[in-house]
């Protein structure tokens, strides 16, 4: 069975295809609150997808980018930071951090909207260039009803759409469902203050740190939508193949991104929108916003990576998921049970008991089934359901093996316990005894050296010698070269 996935876009589950390498973009976190676990669920669902990609044997640029020019960072200046960029930054860091303990593997590359103003003014142009997108006081507004197939992805129809917007922006528009491509000036303070926490800035004096960047247009920043498509095309190409995100953000923000890239390439901007289910706790979802979400950081220490991924891997990934103690107990215990059960196989596997010449068919037939049954999940829309449900077969027929037999079949068993480990791998869980892949090192140099180089460009230099020094003290090695500076672990 090939793999199926059911795509937004067209409402059904589509054979997947791809030419080549697999190209995966991610809409990535608002760097403005911590992670917590309806992120958390996102980011499992997507890195188990690319690895069983991989596993199938294909190539995967994978690209998850961070939003961090947004008034609701604005609005954490002196609480988390002392501007929207150091903000922005603090919460990266955090991230990552996130991101390593729970065991997901590097995206390709993580972009930020900071960093890709260029791209965002280039992409601007494309579309007024093509009559899709016009200016209207020192703001620019893509033009929906010049897109044929707006309203395709969200199963609307534009005239029965809600308007766009905050409502100052409408006497600016020729419609009311067009939506802002650059935003003229800088943010307001009554955009902060409905974001704002007790302990941050007060309005006035957070909106004088949030970014600007000049463009035809005037001084301004880039609208919310844009910036996916500018980073996806920039480290993806024009079109990519697998486009993940929240279910709450089809409209409007997917279905934003989908008119404005179609518009300005002529091609299909993503082959197949997959759209994970909100994680949801006493009925409503796991929202910053409400205040009603628990960290990751928190979860993972309670709980550690496997339970968490087990946790995840139990419901299928576009459906809502609830959490809840019951819920969480039940994978803690599913967990320990294949955990236990990888324990005992190996214990056998390494015992003097394990022979070259006995053959147990049973448990070798019971290991391929499990293997068979497995693919057959995962070829179906990513069935992780499934999927744990194949493993803790396998964990039942070496258990029985060991159980009862005191002569062990050792080729059965060592083709088990290696299927078991490559099997489990696809999701993310380690039998290994550690919590996740928590080498921090890399990435929190490169983190470190981005922000001293945004120091030195902005004149810091006694700040950015300063994290320099930090870093040597950690014994990194930094040299300055042509090329940027270079680093060396120690």
């Amino acid at each position: 069975m090939s793999l199926r996935v059911s795509n937004t876009l067209s409402g059904e589950k589509e054979p997947f295809e791809a030419d080549g390498e697999v190209l995966v973009y991610l809409c990535g976190l608002t760097t403005s609150d911590p992670s917590h676990l309806g992120h958390a669920r996102t980011w499992v669902t997507t890195d188990v997808m690319c690895r069983w990609l991989r596993y199938q044997g294909h190539e995967v640029r994978y690209v998850q980018n961070f939003t961090d020019v947004n008034e609701k960072i604005v609005a954490r200046a002196g609480e988390d930071g002392a501007s929207e960029a150091e903000v922005a930054e603090n919460y990266i860091s955090e991230f990552i951090e996130d991101m390593r303990a729970l065991n997901l593997e590097r995206a390709t590359v993580y972009p930020r909207v900071s960093e890709h103003i260029p791209e965002i003014i280039s992409l601007v142009e494309t579309l007024i260039e093509g009559g899709h997108a016009y200016e209207s006081n020192g703001s620019v507004y893509f033009d929906t009803t010049t897109f044929e197939a707006y309203g395709q992805l969200s199963n609307q129809q534009v005239g029965e759409m809600e308007a766009q917007g905050p409502d100052d922006e409408l006497a600016e528009k020729r419609n009311p469902q067009d939506f802002a491509l650059w935003k003229a000036g800088g943010v307001g303070a009554e955009e902060i203050a409905e974001h704002r926490h007790e302990e941050a800035l007060p309005a006035e004096e957070a909106a004088e740190t949030a970014q600007v960047w000049d463009s035809p247009w005037g001084e301004g920043r880039p609208g919310w939508h844009i910036e996916c498509s500018a980073m996806a095309m920039t480290h993806l190409d024009s079109t990519i193949d697998i486009h993940v995100a929240g279910r709450d953000i089809v409209f409007p923000h997917n279905e934003n991104e989908t008119a404005q890239s179609e518009a300005a390439t002529g091609q299909r901007f993503a082959r197949y929108w997959l759209h994970t289910g909100l994680l949801e706790t006493k009925g409503t979802k796991m929202s910053s916003s409400l205040r009603n979400f628990f960290t990751v950081s928190d979860a993972l220490e309670e709980l550690g990576p496997n339970v968490l991924r087990t946790f995840f891997c139990s419901a299928q990934y576009n459906t809502p998921q609830t959490y809840s103690e019951a819920a969480l107990n039940e994978a803690e215990q599913r967990w320990e049970t294949l955990e236990r059960g990888h324990e005992r196989a190996v214990e056998a596997l390494d015992s003097v008991d394990a022979y070259a010449t006995v053959k147990d068919g049973v448990l070798r037939e019971e290991v391929a089934a499990a293997e068979r049954e497995f693919a057959e999940g995962m070829n179906d829309d990513f069935n992780t359901r499934e999927a744990i449900s194949a493993l803790s077969g396998l964990v039942g027929a070496l258990n029985e093996h060991v159980e009862s037999d005191r002569a062990y079949d050792y080729a059965g068993l060592r083709e088990g316990v290696e299927t078991l480990e490559a099997l489990a791998g696809v999701l993310g869980l380690s039998f290994d005894g550690a919590e996740g892949d928590v080498t921090l090192a890399e990435d929190l140099v490169e983190l470190v050296l981005d922000v001293r180089e945004s120091e030195r460009e902005a004149g810091n230099y006694e700040r950015a010698d300063g994290l320099r020094d930090e870093l040597e003290a950690l014994g990194v090695d930094v040299e300055d070269e042509d090329g940027g500076a270079t680093y060396r672990l120690p």
